[in-house]
């Protein structure tokens, strides 16, 4: 070979390549399969689907709800009894001095901005809906402090109305489990929709959450011990 020449070899076929094979797209129906095979293993794994977060009725469900951003149900837990015996009402909460509410709830995460969302909350629920928390999407996305998350939880759990709860571990993954390719939750609700009944919605993403937690964690998913391995695109086993 010349000087200077630099020696060409044929290039591998690409289906030769492990990492270059691309899986075949499902269609609609195999995902919906899929996703149905994947929900009877998530119903065996966690059957109780009840919320965590400790209440008594609907409005002690949002408050709890709306302080378990960033935080873990435990956390929220520990400091809600004394908050619902100080302000057990919607107008109580309202009239309630802020510097009050951040007390009670000071072990939190951004427990200022809780404290003000809360007081705001609890003030939009005595002008607009009698103090009563409403039942519908648009008007609980009215609220302070309140997303569509929040809203489908309060949805699903005090009400018995089917809504997709996508918060981060859902959104992982409904990812991983090759559901959707979106970022936004709202587009991931949206996805996760037209693969599931309605009557499993609420179900469905209350056990990713769950699953998420135990097992397909962030970093470092437990592949090994996921009964969902060999159902996963994203399984490393």
């Amino acid at each position: 070979m010349p000087d200077g020449q630099t020696e060409r070899y044929p290039r591998a076929p690409k289906a030769a390549c492990a990492s270059q094979k691309r899986r075949k797209r499902e269609t609609l129906a195999e995902k919906r399969a899929r996703a149905k095979i994947i929900g009877t293993h998530l119903e065996g794994a966690y059957p109780d689907v009840e919320c965590p977060l400790t209440h008594r009725n609907n409005f002690e469900l949002l408050v709890a709800v709306m302080l378990s951003a960033q935080c873990t149900d435990a956390a929220v837990n520990r400091v809600t009894p004394a908050l619902f015996r100080s302000f057990p009402t919607s107008p109580i909460l309202a009239r309630a001095p802020l510097g009050e509410i951040e007390s009670l709830i000071r072990t939190l995460g951004l427990f200022r901005a809780k404290a003000r969302l809360l007081k705001r909350c609890a003030q939009q629920l005595v002008e607009e809906f009698g103090g009563e928390v409403p039942t519908a999407m648009e008007e609980l996305t009215r609220l302070a402090g309140v997303g569509r998350k929040t809203a489908n939880v309060i949805r699903g759990h005090a009400f018995g109305i089917p809504g997709l709860a996508v918060d981060t571990h859902c959104k992982r993954l409904s990812r991983r489990l090759g559901f959707t390719r979106e970022e936004d939750p709202t587009k991931i609700e949206r996805d996760l929709s037209r693969i599931l009944p309605p009557e499993e919605w609420t179900g469905f993403s209350h056990r990713l959450i769950l699953h998420g937690r135990k097992i397909c964690y962030a970093r470092k998913p437990a592949c090994v011990r996921c009964d969902l391995r060999l159902l996963c695109p994203s399984s490393s086993v």
